[in-house]
């Protein structure tokens, strides 16, 4: 059986239990007589995109095909389980549409014309349509892994997002995975999303050794073009903030909740990181490691040559999201006060 004609009889298969399909992939809406309605096929809530539920197996009418009068885009269950999870290959695809059938893997042949996936993955097309998926975070697993971190301070987070169920394969040949996710989204200097950060959760609870993160292998991974930009909170203009983690910003914005900031996910990416024409003070945010200390001393020279003060600001663990949980907010704010320029005190820290 060649992989289109696979791709048929799975989606026939997945049309047989479509009001099944609809609830699981398409959790926002609900049913209305022979149809499921629903905002779109990105499991919006709203009623401009109907599935049918029942239906032949073949043609007009058919069971299992969807429409959305909003756009005219139409399609097949596969379609919706494809944009719903993110996925642009096919065989991830069919992967979890077999893990929803409980269907073991097919014997088949590959096709030499696959089904086009609707963005290379890894791609900053890919990344922005992660994100555009996934949802504000309050209210959800995310919320609670930050405050879980001592982060309180989530203001202006717009940023991060929260996915139900982000795709994590362990290699190219291990079988997929679902997990909820913390989305950050990576943009250059002009807001433009190049990129995406995920930190996978584990659903069942956290502990204070994995601090909430799934209990896989690189709970964290990043994808698109991401040299040069970051995880920004908040436009910077004159005096901003830029260090590594996501968890560490937004710690230090927990005590200078005005300060922009930008976290580069990594030593090598924060060293590489653009700089606003209009900045004039850059704090760079050190992790106590040795790739910390030569970030420091790349990126002073870099902002000394654009003529930009730089400014580190040192934590006394590890990073400052180890400081926040061991020492709390009010040393944190004490330890961080110190070392501020006496004019960014009064403008960025409130008592």
């Amino acid at each position: 059986m060649t992989m289109p004609g696979y791709a048929g009889e799975l989606a026939r298969r997945l049309a047989r239990e479509a009001e099944a399909v609809c609830r699981r992939y398409l959790s926002n809406g609900r049913r209305d007589g022979r149809y499921w309605l629903v905002g779109d096929v990105k499991n919006t809530p709203g009623r401009s995109m109907f599935v049918r539920l029942s239906g032949p197996d073949f043609g007009k009418g058919a069971a299992g095909k969807w429409t959305d009068a909003a756009t005219g885009e139409h399609g097949d269950l596969l379609d919706i389980i494809g944009r719903t999870c993110d996925l642009d290959d096919f065989h991830d695809v069919e992967a979890e549409a077999r893990r929803f059938l409980s269907l073991p893997r097919p014997q088949a042949v590959p096709d030499p014309k696959p089904r086009p996936a609707s963005a290379p993955a890894g791609t900053p097309e890919s990344a922005r349509r992660l994100f555009a998926m996934s949802q504000p975070i309050a209210g959800t697993i995310v919320e609670a892994y930050l405050r879980t971190r001592g982060i309180t301070a989530l203001h202006g987070t717009g940023a991060l997002r929260f996915h139900p169920r982000c795709y994590f394969r362990p290699d190219r040949d291990a079988p997929t995975e679902t997990w909820p996710a913390m989305i950050a989204a990576v943009t250059d200097l002009d807001g433009r999303i190049t990129g995406a950060h995920r930190t996978w959760l584990d659903p069942a609870g956290f502990d204070s050794v994995r601090l909430g993160k799934a209990p896989i292998d690189s709970p964290r991974r990043a994808m698109g073009h991401l040299l040069g930009n970051a995880v920004r909170f908040s436009v910077a203009r004159d005096v901003a903030a830029a260090g590594e983690g996501i968890e560490t910003m937004l710690s230090l914005r927990c005590v200078m909740p005005d300060m922009p900031m930008m976290a580069a996910l990594s030593a090598a990416h924060l060293a590489a990181i653009l700089f606003p024409a209009t900045l004039r003070r850059l704090y760079v945010v050190r992790d106590n490691d040795p790739a910390g200390d030569g970030t420091v001393v790349r990126l002073f020279d870099r902002a000394h040559a654009a003529r930009i003060d730089a400014v580190t600001l040192s934590p006394q663990g590890d990073d400052f999201n180890d400081d926040l949980r061991r020492f709390g907010v009010d040393a944190l704010r004490a330890a961080v006060r110190v070392q501020l320029v006496p004019e960014d005190v009064a403008r960025f820290m409130r008592l």
